[in-house]
């Protein structure tokens, strides 16, 4: 008997912001859901599985039309004419949906219940599912305890959409632990919500499969489903990737490079394990530069430089598409901070004046609030939830201010030069 696991499709899912991006790949970033969702259906026809599991999610809301609803049940009917059915329990935000509940599936789907949890029995196949969908998207009591007792003599799977006792990333809905899944005498819990794989346990085993796209820089590496084996009890699964799109952070060490031609070969050299088994996907890299270099003073005498040269290096890739969402610095310039502060001239007087406020997080803040916080406040509301400077980080102001400083050191040492 075999079957697929999979969660947290999220198909259609709105993407905000792209158009920021120049030169951002906008319609295969748009599509990529669908795209991974084609992959699934088409892995269950190839694997020959007997049914699939969706746990949860497999919309974003409601729908703006039946364009969505019509796309999924299309794949449906792909499987209906393979003979395979699928059994689904809708999550928080499949609860939200109003025109979807409209939409009428292949009779080979099967949605559980909001009511109550209850089972569906395959004799051919000595499988028993149980399930129970959300009601509405804030469900808060554990749902595990109302779920069916196991059949006995099948393979009883639990189909469940949870947080189980909280992830980070995720809002804590159906909350239940793992006792308490152990307890109820299953063989195989299949569960959806958390967007990262994580197998929680082999006896019985429990997984999270993972959303099958990423779809943003904090959804990184491979995106896929569970392919389940079971034979005379015992469990066989394989991870396997869908993803069309795979989103990644990069770190990219400057320490040490001191010419912007080296910028290339160091963004390469981190790239390398990222492109490894995975030259048939778009990669979305989000790289951060960090160490200490001379670069540091380039990019603040002429902004931009460096993100211009990972662009470039980007381009140079040629055995796979590499898209670099955005390039953030953590940099650092070169300096002997103890006696350039003692000397007696602007340069000296910058380095104390930064030591000062670095090194004192109540003033860290109060220089950022002064400087920084008329600023953020104005900012649109789309930008504002992104990624900007939070005057309540410390590590973050302390980035900002060595920035602005490397920027004023850039600015004397022209000056300097011109004198």
């Amino acid at each position: 008997m075999r079957f697929i696991h999979a969660a947290d499709l999220h198909i259609d899912s709105p993407l905000r912001g792209l158009d920021r991006y120049d030169g951002a790949p906008v319609e295969r970033l748009r599509t990529a859901t669908r795209s991974a969702f084609e992959r699934l259906i088409d892995t269950a026809i190839s694997e020959h599985v007997d049914f699939l599991l969706l746990a949860g999610d497999i919309y974003d809301c409601d729908w703006q039309d039946f364009h969505t609803g019509l796309f999924f049940r299309g794949q449906m009917v792909r499987l209906e004419r393979e003979g395979i059915r699928v059994f689904i329990v809708q999550g928080n935000h499949d609860a939200q949906g109003v025109i979807s509940k409209q939409l009428v599936l292949p009779p080979n789907v099967t949605v559980f219940s909001s009511r109550a949890a209850h089972t569906i029995r395959l004799d051919d196949r000595s499988v028993a599912i149980h399930g129970r969908s959300f009601p509405e998207r804030a469900v808060d009591e554990d749902l595990v305890p109302s779920y069916p007792p196991p059949v006995p003599g099948f393979f009883n799977i639990g189909l469940l959409h949870t947080s189980l006792t909280g992830r980070a990333g995720h809002d804590t809905y159906a909350p239940t632990d793992l006792p308490t899944l152990n307890h109820k005498g299953y063989d195989y819990w299949a569960l959806g919500h958390v967007h990262a794989r994580e197998v929680i346990a082999e006896r019985p085993r429990i997984v999270f499969p993972g959303n099958l796209q990423g779809r943003h820089a904090k959804e990184t590496g491979p995106k896929g489903c569970e392919l389940v084996t079971v034979e005379a009890g015992r469990i066989e699964s394989e991870f396997v990737a869908l993803d069309v799109v795979r989103w990644n952070q990069l770190i990219v060490s400057l320490d040490g490079v001191q010419r912007l031609e080296a910028l290339g070969e160091a963004f390469r050299h981190a790239l390398e394990p990222v492109l490894t088994g995975a030259m048939d996907r778009l990669h979305a890299v989000r790289v951060t530069l960090t160490g200490s270099t001379e670069l540091h003073r380039l990019e603040a005498s002429q902004p931009g430089t460096l993100a211009a040269a990972m662009y470039g290096a980007a381009q140079d890739i040629g055995e796979a598409e590499v898209w670099i969402e955005q390039v953030r610095l953590d940099l650092t310039t070169p300096l002997d901070r103890v006696q350039t502060a003692q000397r007696q001239d602007a340069v000296g007087e910058l380095v104390r004046l930064v030591d000062s406020v670095a090194g004192d997080e109540s003033e860290l803040q109060r220089w950022a609030q002064v400087e920084l916080g008329d600023l953020l406040g104005s900012l649109p509301q789309e930008v504002a939830g992104g990624d900007v400077p939070k005057l309540d980080d410390p590590v973050e102001l302390t980035q900002l201010l060595m920035d602005a400083e490397a920027t004023v050191l850039a600015r004397l040492t022209d000056l300097g030069a011109e004198a």
